[in-house]
């Protein structure tokens, strides 16, 4: 596939973003991804699923025949969208709309897809915040606890009520960064969460093993994201990217296979572990 490499257009836009306003629009493999029931009748809930990594995963879910819920802030375009590309694959599709900042919201999001579909294989903990802020001094208290709260906080709010949902074989699958090694310093409060999310992923798989549940989690690069130009300087915008060994940012749907992989009962040795899709870039 031949996809855009820097420099790109310059844009901005208010968070959480909108990938309809972004060039180029990010693929997230509505026309390219294909899938051959690696997941059939398997039962999913992405956080962050309306757009952007999420919504690739979706994607892919449904055509490996996964019913499919995702959990989205505020992008009710973009979330119906993506609830249509999963009922074109004859999959059920659930569109909830919620802050997963506190526990409450959680847990009602959890009990919503259980309600709808009867159980949850599948629990993909992608949705994320982040600012770019280059002194430490101008990280307010709020946006500090904004962002561990949807980056770390919501997890373990997530897990612990999908867990009494899942049986053997189910598995979690959180979204960590290739910033957990290499954190931007704009990007402190962000790049730490990461870092956290990479060791709560590998306690919490010992602690579920016993129970037949795996967790992994997923390491991308840069991606083209609607979060990149909501967030990050235009100059940043564009040349996003570019440090990559490969000269540009992943789309979306190149990361999709590795939730795949991560989520098919043929992954039953794989827990603990973090895959990274970086593009080349090294992780420590």
């Amino acid at each position: 596939m031949d996809y855009p490499t820097p420099p790109f257009p310059k844009q901005n836009q208010d968070q959480p973003g909108d990938a309809r306003r972004m060039h180029p629009m990010p693929d997230c493999g509505e026309a390219s991804y294909t899938g051959d029931g690696r997941l059939k009748g398997k039962v999913a809930l992405i956080t962050g699923g309306d757009s952007g990594i999420g919504r690739a995963v979706a994607i892919a879910y449904a055509r490996e025949g996964a019913d499919v819920a995702i959990c989205y802030l505020s992008e009710t375009e973009e979330a119906k969208d993506t609830v249509r590309l999963i009922e074109a694959e004859g999959r059920r599709a659930l569109a909830i709309a919620a802050d997963i900042g506190t526990p409450t919201t959680c847990r009602e999001v959890m009990q919503r897809v259980v309600d709808q579909f009867g159980w949850i294989d599948i629990l993909v903990n992608n949705a994320a915040h982040q600012t770019a802020i280059s002194d430490i001094m101008d990280i307010r208290d709020a946006e500090w606890d904004l962002t561990f709260r949807v980056n770390i906080h919501a997890m373990f709010w997530l897990i612990k009520a999908a867990l009494p949902h899942m049986k053997a074989g189910a598995c979690i699958i959180n979204t960590t960064s290739v910033t957990a090694d290499t954190p931007p310093p704009e990007l402190l409060a962000y790049a730490a969460t990461k870092g956290a999310i990479r060791t709560f992923t590998v306690g919490l798989a010992q602690m579920l093993a016993k129970k037949g549940i795996r967790v992994n989690c997923v390491a991308p690069g840069p991606v083209w994201t609607p979060l990149i130009p909501a967030t990050l300087p235009e100059n940043e915008v564009t040349e996003f990217g570019s440090q990559s060994p490969m000269g540009r940012p992943a789309q979306p749907a190149e990361l999709a296979s590795a939730y795949v992989m991560l989520a098919e009962d043929r992954a039953s040795y794989t827990s603990g572990a973090t895959l990274a899709i970086t593009g080349g870039m090294p992780m420590l």
